[in-house]
């Protein structure tokens, strides 16, 4: 049986893919608890939203790494 693992893909302000960190995890919840304690760096570097995938395949995104704006 094949495994297929769960990846993180970077975006820029324009929408455009940029470097991140090269990881993979088993499941979602692994790669969810990981982007929970690593937001703010991912930001701090250039990186303005994510996309959570499951080999090739979106779950979802692209979530901004920004605060929403208070009305």
């Amino acid at each position: 049986m094949t495994s297929v693992d769960y990846r993180w893909r970077y975006q820029d302000a324009d929408g455009r893919d940029t470097k991140g960190p090269d990881l993979t995890f088993a499941d979602q919840d692994e790669a969810e608890a990981w982007f929970g304690e690593q937001w703010t760096a991912l930001l701090s570097d250039g990186v303005d939203s994510v996309t959570l995938l499951h080999g090739e395949a979106e779950v979802y995104g692209p979530m901004s790494l920004h605060p929403a704006e208070e009305n």
